[in-house]
């Protein structure tokens, strides 16, 4: 199957489809980092009235609460099309490891969805109807439940990026599960999971602390603004430590599992031991770089050996750089990796060895069929270069790689130092007084999102060509659709999806103008 329809889809079709995909996931994670983020808040205010059963902290609760629901519902809306995407457009993907892919969806929509959605109701409903602890524990549900699914989808991203706990069945041509637990608990998916979560807490207090400080510029809600700062202001910082900690362990399982995505990340062409971690170069973001050429980017400035320190934990490990894994390469302690063109070749010859297997089989030549099979198992590791048409094809479009992962990095440092001041002025019972970080903390708010959909463009565009990294590269994933059809709903997408953005973006606006209710 995955053959024919090879030939036969066009290069529009997979534009189309890989942007189409592309807008739906990044519309989608506008609202979902805020709800995780606004899910511990809310918990803790929550927890605090529980404890003080005050008519302020009941107020500030309701409040937090209705601006989460309102992103919730948006981002719900968003996530359902983004899933029924992979049956549309990625069908031969979905097709070819639907018994792995789908299993952690299935969890997600069958346990944590249900979970977070059975559990809002009651937060939102359940004021005067059910007790206060058993709304409290509603509360801390429903965000358990967004974290809960939010696990899933990530154990599914995080398989794409590092296929692991499956096999290739040649009699039905589809890669079958045999271990769900490596699959849940990959380490890949792990790091992932801890990544995103804290990073996702920086959104929700960054929210928090725009919008407390809004009232405090207009003069309002002067006490609610304050208390929610200080508690907006903690999470944040500690959020802010931790994905910092949990970045650094995903990009060590980067450096092992996607060579090529961190190459790209540091515009490292030749690699080798004792390499420097770049802090900025010229990279042109316009156009890929000749790295077959150069040495390495102009105006580098570097920290030298870190870079094999993060990669290696070691101060002189090495560090393939594009060229390096291009030609094949061998580390100091005799670890091989052939070039791109020998896997390209293997993979090709699984691929032939697939289609004389199923001649065979079908014949009856069991003879012949064991042969074919012992060549598919020897080749399978390689078996999606098959797809490629040249070694260059491996290497991604590296000044977005580059400069998306400096803006995620330093974004991510100026939000640790913005916390910190946040917390002192809070602390220090001045902080109605500054207007310059009230100020900087409304318009550090975008800033935010950037630093959060900056870490998911190196992800994503870090591990191209590939859907399956290794193993089913874009170009074999798409449905056999016509390029026209994608790109008609793509922009019936982008009209759908900036028309519910500015809808709750209009809607946030109206209940914090109205502010906290009885």
């Amino acid at each position: 199957m995955l053959n024919n329809l090879f030939l036969e889809i066009t290069a529009g079709t997979i534009d189309w489809s890989r942007a189409q995909f592309a807008l739906t996931a990044i519309y989608h994670w506008l609202f979902v980092p805020l709800t995780l983020g606004l899910a511990v808040i809310m918990g803790i205010m929550e927890t605090i009235y529980y404890r003080k059963r005050t008519d302020f902290w009941l107020k500030t609760s309701k409040f937090w609460q209705k601006l989460f629901g309102v992103n919730f519902a948006m981002g719900v809306a968003t996530g359902i099309i983004l899933e029924f995407e992979f049956g549309t457009n990625w069908s031969n993907y979905s097709w070819f490891v639907g018994d792995i892919f789908g299993a952690p969806l299935a969890v997600e929509g069958i346990v944590a969805f249900f979970m977070e959605s059975t559990f809002v109701a009651v937060m939102f409903f359940g004021w005067k109807k059910v007790s206060a602890g058993f709304h409290l524990a509603s509360t801390w549900l429903t965000g358990i439940g967004a974290t809960f699914s939010a696990w899933w989808i990530l154990v599914a991203n995080s398989w794409m990026q590092y296929p692991v706990g499956c096999t290739f069945n040649p009699d039905t041509m589809r890669n079958e599960m045999t271990s769900f637990a490596e699959v849940a608990l990959s380490p890949f998916a792990i790091d992932k999971f801890s990544h995103t979560v804290t990073s996702s807490w920086i959104v929700g207090a960054a929210f928090v602390i725009a919008v407390s400080c809004w009232y405090l510029l207009k003069k309002r809600e002067q006490q609610l603004a304050k208390e929610s700062i200080k508690i907006a202001g903690i999470v944040g910082l500690a959020a802010s430590l931790l994905a910092a900690f949990t970045g650094d362990n995903s990009a060590y399982m980067v450096a092992k599992t996607q060579p090529m995505k961190l190459a790209a990340m540091e515009a490292l062409y030749n690699g080798g031991p004792d390499q420097a971690l770049t802090g900025v170069a010229w990279v042109n973001p316009f156009s890929q770089p000749e790295y077959k050429t150069e040495e390495e980017p102009p105006l580098r400035i570097a920290v030298p050996n870190m870079l094999s320190i993060l990669a290696t934990r070691d101060f002189h490990g090495y560090v393939p750089g594009v060229n390096d894994i291009l030609k094949g390469y061998t580390t100091p302690d005799g670890k091989t990796e052939p070039s791109v063109d020998e896997k390209i070749s293997r993979g090709r010859q699984a691929i032939a060895a697939l289609a004389d297997y199923r001649q065979a089989k079908k014949a009856g030549d069991e003879t012949k069929a064991q042969s074919q099979l012992h060549t598919i198992n020897n080749n399978m590791k390689y078996f999606g270069y098959g797809y490629l048409e040249k070694a260059d094809d491996v290497v991604p479009y590296i000044p977005i790689n580059f400069w998306a992962f400096r803006v995620m990095v330093g974004l991510g440092s100026l939000f640790i130092l913005f916390f910190l001041v946040v917390l002192f002025f809070v602390f220090r019972k001045d902080i109605e007084k500054v207007h310059w970080l009230q100020m900087a903390a409304i318009c550090l708010l975008p800033l935010a999102y950037v630093a959060s959909e900056s870490g998911w463009i190196v992800a994503e565009l870090g591990r191209q060509p590939w859907t399956i990294q290794d193993l089913l590269p874009v170009s074999a994933a798409v449905s056999d659709i016509s390029a026209g059809s994608v790109a008609l709903t793509f922009f019936l997408f982008l009209g759908l999806f900036t028309t519910l953005l500015i809808v709750e973006i209009n809607i946030l606006c109206k209940q914090i103008k109205k502010g906290p209710q009885s």
